[in-house]
């Protein structure tokens, strides 16, 4: 697994958290600059699907199981855009917090997904 994409994600991901988290804290709904951060870090997510899929298909396998490792992918990549959509649907400061909480749910994912593959194993 891209160990960098992973901690790139993750980073964003609690950047994003923290950024909505703000906004709500603030009493704000999502605005057109917290989707700009959501399609970023959505980005880096489908870009790690796309890697995660290509080492499966190149023979690479995880530690824990490719099946668990897959759904986690997909997960992770769902996470963000349906945070985004349920927050178009709450246009009040709760918009913010889904979003924020959709992050912090996809940085825990990342942790997670690093686990599957084998992280810190020798």
């Amino acid at each position: 697994m891209f160990h960098a994409l992973t901690i790139a994600a993750a980073v964003a991901a609690l950047a994003l958290a923290a950024w909505c988290g703000h906004a709500a804290y603030r009493d704000q709904p999502t605005k057109d600059w917290h989707f700009i951060g959501m399609a970023v870090v959505s980005v880096l997510a489908l870009a790690q699907l796309v890697v995660g899929i290509v080492q499966l298909a190149r023979g690479e396998r995880p530690d824990q199981g490719t099946t668990v490792y897959v759904a986690y992918l997909i997960g992770a990549a769902a996470a963000i855009p349906a945070a985004g959509f349920m927050s178009l649907a709450e246009r009040t400061r709760w918009g913010s917090v889904t979003v924020a909480a959709g992050a912090v749910v996809l940085a825990v994912l990342q942790v997670r997904l690093y686990d599957i593959w084998g992280g810190g194993h020798g």
